[in-house]
């Protein structure tokens, strides 16, 4: 959008020299107004999270949705509340062991940047140490998270199931990017074997 445009819809735009264009120090930008349908949408999803599998996650969303239901209409603030308890998640599909570290490995997915990690493999419970750069995360009812990277020590990609990853840490070494696409990856593993979802780490 232009800056004419957002002048004439009331958006206070100076032009600092040296600097080109700014907003006038002190304007705020007016809050997101959401409908009810949009409201309960994101309080749903927040029920889900809350009793998900990843600790981070829920912590942010939790944080996130706060702000949003400050802004919230007084009418659909109350029906908001309301829907929120009245939901409920079924016990059986929670894990016992859930994830810490989703945060902190997309953080690393968009900024190209290695991880560290200690993992237990899943059948023999061998424990390595891996250097992995992150590709793309992955859920699975089974699994449940996923990290789809490539791992320095097999020289291939592979699949890290979260609640797997003893410890982690972001090391300052950056990566080149992958060419290979998400879709592509997933297309190649369901031919290999059958389903996307089949751990080889």
């Amino acid at each position: 959008m232009s800056t004419l445009k957002l002048q004439f819809q009331g958006v206070p735009i100076i032009t600092e020299e040296g600097k080109g264009y700014i907003l006038m120090e002190g304007y705020k930008v007016p809050p997101i107004m959401f409908t009810e349908d949009e409201a309960n949408a994101l309080i749903t999803v927040e029920q889900m999270l809350l009793k998900g599998t990843d600790r981070s996650i829920s912590r942010e969303y939790e944080a996130a949705i706060n702000k949003i239901k400050a802004v919230l209409q007084h009418s659909t603030k109350e029906k908001v509340e309301l829907l929120s308890n009245r939901i409920a998640i079924s016990p059986a599909i929670l894990h016992t062991h859930p994830s810490g570290s989703l945060t902190l490995i997309q953080n690393a997915l968009t900024s190209f940047k290695i991880l560290e990690i200690t993992y237990q493999s899943k059948d023999e419970g061998e424990i390595t140490q891996r250097k992995i750069e992150p590709f793309a995360l992955y859920f699975s009812l089974k699994e449940s998270w996923l990290l789809i990277a490539f791992c320095r020590l097999r020289q291939d990609f592979r699949m890290f199931s979260l609640d797997r990853i003893l410890k982690i840490h972001k090391l300052d070494s950056s990566f080149q990017p992958h060419k290979l696409t998400l879709a592509e990856y997933l297309d190649k593993k369901k031919k290999k074997f059958n389903t996307p979802d089949t751990l080889l780490s």
